[in-house]
């Protein structure tokens, strides 16, 4: 018993991280649709400075809008999905539960992925908002859970890479 103790203990970080960037995901999301109804009236464009603005846009598909103009089926895939990409990075979590960087990445995708997910099941798509541009180049809209997600794949790149450096080659015969 003493050991599944300390086996949770060692996962509890990593779940409070994941409960942090949902809370944080969906406590900006709420922000910017309530500034939605005052600041967004006229306009779906809030400049903020010369390179950034705060938008409203509802993306019903996945990154960069891949699949939003289909009927409506891409809602339930991609929340089933994120949800199966999650439950696998949680298993990667715990069999990676005495690292560091492979279970924070871990932990940002599926804090982000689950924060997207709750916004595909309440309204049917993901709240993007942050946009930012150089002159009239924009980036596509995003989000916090967006952000987490792209910030925890890099960190498994390089984890990765990391793994793979200190690796001996294997030797052949």
């Amino acid at each position: 018993m003493p050991d599944r103790r300390e086996a949770f203990r060692a996962l509890l970080p990593w779940l409070a991280l994941i409960a942090l960037v949902i809370v944080l995901d969906q406590a900006t999301k709420q922000w910017v649709l309530a500034l939605a109804e005052t600041h967004f009236a006229h306009a779906r464009r809030v400049e903020v400075t010369f390179f950034f603005d705060l938008v409203l846009a509802f993306n019903r598909g996945a990154a960069f809008s891949f699949l939003a103009e289909h009927s409506g089926w891409q809602r339930w895939f991609f929340a089933v999905l994120a949800l199966a990409v999650s439950v696998w990075l949680l298993a990667l979590i715990w069999q990676h539960r005495r690292e560091r960087l492979l279970p924070f990445a871990f932990a940002l995708i599926v804090g982000g992925a689950i924060g997207n997910v709750i916004d595909r099941l309440n309204i049917g798509a993901v709240v993007d908002f942050l946009s930012f541009h150089a002159g009239a180049y924009y980036w596509p809209a995003f989000n916090l859970a967006d952000s987490a997600i792209t910030l925890g794949v890099a960190l498994m790149l390089i984890a990765q890479f990391r793994t793979n450096k200190n690796t001996p080659p294997e030797k052949t015969a």
